[in-house]
């Protein structure tokens, strides 16, 4: 049967997906991107897993190969406040009529699936190949793509990259994928491939002993930062920051990094490393671009700064080490007299090592509900706060609880909103539309 669904449908019939749930294996996305042409080995792609950092590695690697002045298609998840924020070309989002059209595209080969005797592929899966499919139709010169979850048993993970990159891995999804680091990590090395090079970003040594044995077995070029590539800071603010880095073929000095907090300059020396092993590949990447690449990058609800008089913050910090490097930042880059924090968390995450990270530097903290069917309600996040010294506030709702941190928030306090990216888009199209209001107003 062929489909004709406009974007509504599109968006209902992917939401309905989820009844699918989240099931490892390729074999389904294997067989759908077959009845669909095998659209992702129409382009080149760099592959990016990890735990952190590995959103924002795939929008630097994305947007230095922009400038270097290729079509790059970029694939990512979640989205912060629209479906098509997770498939974008240049920058720019899929367009809604795409989304309808490749919808019902890969929905007709569904339907052949079923026919053979397949299992029905889950929601990610199915939007995987939604976004192989465009990148292939519109003929991109290549395609910086981030893993769902994991890697090795990933939907993604059925593109043969021209390079690999592992972000620092650490404990999250513990349930999919293991409860050691050493199993974590084994299931992010998964994406590494017979003779391609793998870039990996810092680890610690029961982590880079499972990816070194993985390159090692695949006959992969290992490129370790923080060894092969090292940096040294230069500044750091809520402006952002420079670094002078050492890198495998040059050396950068002044390199700006648009995106803020320390984290982001391990995750920027490990982007330039992997555009660096392209262009040993012999892809034309100008030091100019990858400088351009870094300082222009956007990565929004990544400790992003969207008032600076008071100044709030959006970051989606959702495990511990995330939690972690905002906690530094508040202590480091981020000017305050008064910490108040909007937070919510998804129940299925490590919530007491997420608190242990970021409550202690809050004086209020108002507790709300992410947009998940997997939130921790308000008032059983609340309990666990009230273990701490701050004062909580219980407000579910989102628009509820960035309304109350805005009237607590003073013109020299910070105002952070925390603890998953479900809900960040909301918050963030409420403080965009409150800001946008005060300078109207103004």
């Amino acid at each position: 049967m062929n489909y004709e669904m406009d974007y509504n449908n599109a968006m209902t019939y992917l939401h309905g997906l989820y009844r699918f749930g989240s099931r490892l294996g390729l074999g389904r996305v294997r067989r759908l991107a077959t009845l669909l042409g095998n659209p992702e080995k129409r382009f080149p792609s760099i592959h990016v897993t990890g735990t952190n950092g590995k959103g924002s590695t795939t929008a630097m690697v994305a947007r230095g190969l922009q400038e270097a002045g290729y079509r790059v298609g970029m694939y990512i998840s979640p989205f912060l406040q629209e479906f098509e924020e997770r498939i974008s070309i240049n920058g720019r989002n899929i367009p809604r009529e795409r989304v309808a059209d490749l919808a019902s595209t890969v929905r007709t080969a569904v339907d052949r699936m079923l026919e053979e005797g397949h299992e029905h592929p889950t929601e990610f899966e199915f939007i995987t190949a939604m976004a192989f499919l465009y990148f292939a139709e519109e003929g991109i010169d290549f395609a910086s793509v981030e893993v769902g979850m994991g890697g090795r048993y990933d939907a993604t993970n059925i593109v043969t990259p021209a390079v690999s990159v592992i972000t620092k891995i650490g404990f999250d999804h513990t349930d999919r994928l293991g409860n050691t680091l050493a199993k974590i990590a084994y299931e992010k090395a998964g994406i590494i491939k017979k003779g391609v090079p793998v870039v990996t970003s810092p680890q610690l040594p029961e982590a880079m002993g499972i990816i070194s044995q993985a390159a090692e077995d695949n006959d992969s070029r290992l490129v370790r930062v923080g060894e092969d590539v090292s940096w040294t800071e230069i500044a750091s603010s809520l402006d952002g920051q420079t670094i002078d880095l050492n890198g495998l073929g040059a050396r950068y000095e002044g390199l700006e990094i648009a995106l803020l907090g320390r984290h982001q300059q391990v995750n920027a020396a490990t982007a330039l490393s992997a555009l660096e092993v392209l262009v040993s590949q012999g892809v034309n990447i100008p030091e100019s671009a990858i400088r351009a690449g870094l300082s222009r990058v956007i990565w929004p609800g990544r400790l992003e700064a969207v008032s600076r008089s008071p100044v709030v913050v959006l970051d989606g910090a959702h495990n511990q080490d995330g939690a972690r490097a905002l906690a530094a930042a508040i202590r480091e880059i981020l000017p305050h007299d008064r910490v108040i924090m909007v937070m919510g968390i998804l129940a299925d995450k490590a919530v007491d090592d997420i608190l242990s990270e970021l409550i202690p530097p809050a004086d209020e903290v108002i507790v709300t509900v992410p947009n998940s069917p997997r939130a921790l309600q308000a008032e059983k996040l609340a309990d666990r706060v009230r273990r701490y010294p701050a004062t909580v506030h219980v407000k579910p709702r989102i628009s509820d609880a960035v309304d109350l941190g805005l009237r607590l928030t003073g013109p020299r306090d910070l105002l952070c909103v925390t603890g998953s990216l479900y809900l960040i888009g909301e918050a963030r199209s409420k403080l965009e539309g409150f800001f946008q209001r005060d300078r109207n107003m103004n």
